[in-house]
């Protein structure tokens, strides 16, 4: 009993992060709900002293006084804490649904949005952790950790995802045997270059 009140003492801690939808583009359905599944799946700490999330149509960095072209727009950008100003994260609905695109870019785009949004939400909370956090992490290796952390959790984040549908729970027994396949099939392609460029010589 002691755990389960435990328990339910740290789900009320965690930070409440508000989204702020400022996007005038046609959002995919549950575009919210992703966010908020992802903030969730993080540990608290990790999301400590973020303010909200704001969804916007194009970002502009704030260093660039012109508007920039719609190609060149940044997916999302972390905003560190600044004064009284707590820390916050923008992302940017036009750079992941590409609406100025081809018909398939922008399908493509639809497609994977829900993937790519949650890659960016993680990168967004790994900088915002490894700077506010991990003091010891240094500038040169920040880059490196931070894609570890996005890749380890879009990973996990993934699975549970999987676990979730039918689909994913058929295939999960099959998993560590598919896996198992995989590597040995990796092997052997890389015995048979090996292989034929020694016949080459």
């Amino acid at each position: 009993m002691a755990l389960k009140l435990a328990g339910l003492k740290d789900n009320r801690q965690r930070p409440e992060i508000r989204i702020e939808n400022q996007s005038s583009l046609e959002l995919p359905k549950d575009t919210e709900k992703i966010i908020k599944d992802v903030l969730e799946f993080l540990p608290s700490e990790h999301i400590r002293g973020v303010e909200k999330v704001r969804l916007v149509d194009f970002i502009k960095p704030p260093q660039v006084k012109v508007d920039l072209p719609i190609k060149g727009d940044l997916p999302g950008l972390y905003h560190p804490k600044v004064g009284g100003q707590a820390a916050w994260f923008e992302v940017s609905m036009g750079a992941l649904l590409q609406p100025t695109e081809s018909f398939a870019k922008r399908w493509m785009a639809k497609s994977t949005f829900k993937g790519n949004l949650a890659a960016l939400l993680f990168s967004l909370a790994g900088q915002h952790y490894f700077l506010t956090m991990k003091h010891s992490v240094k500038k040169q290796s920040l880059e490196s950790q931070v894609r570890q952390y996005t890749e380890k959790n879009l990973r996990e984040w993934g699975e549970l995802q999987q676990s979730k549908t039918i689909r994913g729970r058929l295939f999960k027994p099959l998993r560590p045997y598919l896996e198992r396949l995989s590597r040995w099939l990796s092997k052997k392609a890389i015995e048979l270059q090996k292989k034929s460029k020694s016949k080459d010589r």
